[in-house]
C-alpha cells in the first residue's frame, strides 16, 4: 500500500473526497478549538491530543430537539456544570452562553427534530496522562439526526438481558464522562444476545442500570422504584418522569414513586420494568432474560407515563427552549 503525505494545501481535497454514508446524519458542530460552527461533516473534528480522545478526561450530555424546541436545557446544562466541577474541569464560559451556544449550533443544523451532544474535554495538550499538560478545556457541541424512540419502532415492547459487566465505581458511576468502555461493552452484550437492553448489577445484587439509560420497575403493590442514586446517572428523563407520575399517584393508580434499592428478584417479580432516557423516552421492558415481565406486553403504567412525558416534550412552554 502506497500512502501519501498530506500537508496543508491538500488538506482540503483529501476532507472534500471523504463521504461515507453515515455523515448524511451530522448537521453541525460548533467547535471551541475552531472558535466556530462548521456544517461539513468532514470538518467534524477533535485533536488526536486531546484529553479526552486519548484518556477519556471529559464530560458530555445528550438531549433533543423536538419540533423546534430543546426540551430540558436547563436540567442538562446543570448537570454538566456539577459534573465539571467534581472533575476540576472549568467551563470555559458561563451557563448561559452555553445554552446560547447550544441553541445556535442547533439551528445552524437547520432540522427542527434532532440529536444534540455537548462535550466537554480537558482540552489538547499532549499525550500524556497529566491533565496540567493540556492549558485549557475546550467545548465541542454535535449536531444530528433524531432517530425515534424505541416504542415507536418497537411498539410490542424491549427484551431485556442482566448484565455480565461490573458497574463503575461509585465516582465514575454518577458523573456522565467519557470513560464510556463499561457502557460500550454492555450494549455490545446486549447486541450479541439478541436483545435490546442490558441491565447492570452492582457487587450487592442491587440493580444499577443500562448502557445508557436508567432502569425502574412498577411493584405488584403499586409503587414506581427506581434504583438510589449513588450508582447510576442521576438521568433527567428519568427524573422528570418520577415528577410526572404524581398525577397517577393522585389518580390512585399508583401508590408512591421513590428511590430505593432493587435486588434481582424484585425486577424478576416486578409487575412492570420500564427504561428511561433521552432516546428511548420511556420504554416498556416486556422480556427479562427470556423470561416474560407481567403479562409480557407493555405495561398500563409504563404506556401512561410514556404519554405523560411525550405530552411534556411537546406542549410544556416551562421544558422547551425555542431554537427554530
Amino acid at each position: 500500500m502506497t500512502l501519501r503525505f498530506i500537508d496543508a494545501a491538500a488538506l482540503p481535497e483529501v476532507l472534500a473526497s471523504i463521504r461515507p454514508p453515515f455523515h448524511a446524519d451530522y448537521y453541525a458542530m460548533y467547535s471551541g478549538w475552531l472558535n466556530g460552527i462548521v456544517t461539513d461533516p468532514a470538518l467534524m473534528l477533535i485533536p488526536a491530543d486531546d484529553h479526552m480522545v486519548h484518556r477519556g478526561d471529559g464530560l458530555f450530555e445528550a438531549f433533543k430537539c423536538v419540533r423546534g424546541a430543546i426540551y430540558n436545557l436547563k436540567a442538562h446544562v446543570d448537570r454538566l456544570a456539577s459534573s465539571a466541577k467534581a472533575l476540576d474541569l472549568a467551563l470555559p464560559c458561563s451557563e448561559e452562553s452555553l445554552q446560547a451556544l447550544i441553541v445556535e449550533t442547533a439551528r445552524a443544523g437547520r432540522h427542527p427534530d434532532c440529536m444534540i451532544r455537548v462535550y466537554l474535554s480537558r482540552g489538547p495538550g499532549s499525550f500524556a496522562a497529566n491533565p496540567l499538560d493540556c492549558p485549557a478545556p475546550q467545548l465541542y457541541i454535535v449536531v444530528t439526526r433524531l432517530l425515534a424512540s424505541f416504542m415507536e419502532r418497537h411498539p410490542g415492547g424491549a427484551k431485556l438481558c442482566v448484565s455480565r459487566i461490573p458497574v463503575k465505581p461509585a465516582f465514575l458511576a454518577t458523573l456522565k464522562c467519557c470513560n464510556y468502555l463499561p457502557n460500550a461493552l454492555m450494549e455490545k452484550e446486549a447486541a450479541d444476545r439478541g436483545v435490546h437492553f442490558s441491565a447492570a448489577f452492582d457487587e450487592h445484587g442491587r440493580l444499577a442500570e443500562g448502557a445508557t439509560e436508567n432502569l425502574g420497575i412498577v411493584t405488584r403493590e403499586g409503587e414506581l422504584r427506581f434504583p438510589r442514586l449513588e450508582r447510576i446517572i442521576p438521568g433527567t428523563t428519568m427524573l422528570r418522569v418520577a415528577e410526572l407520575a404524581g398525577s397517577l399517584v393522585e389518580q390512585g393508580r399508583l401508590k408512591a414513586t421513590r428511590f430505593d434499592s432493587i435486588a434481582r428478584e424484585a425486577l424478576a417479580g416486578a409487575a412492570e420494568a420500564l427504561i428511561c432516557g433521552t432516546s428511548p423516552d420511556v420504554t416498556a421492558v416486556v422480556e427479562i432474560d427470556g423470561r416474560p415481565v407481567g403479562s409480557g406486553r407493555p405495561g398500563p403504567i409504563a404506556l401512561a407515563l410514556r404519554a405523560l412525558l411525550l405530552k411534556d416534550i411537546h406542549d410544556n412552554p416551562a421544558m422547551r427552549t425555542p431554537v427554530f
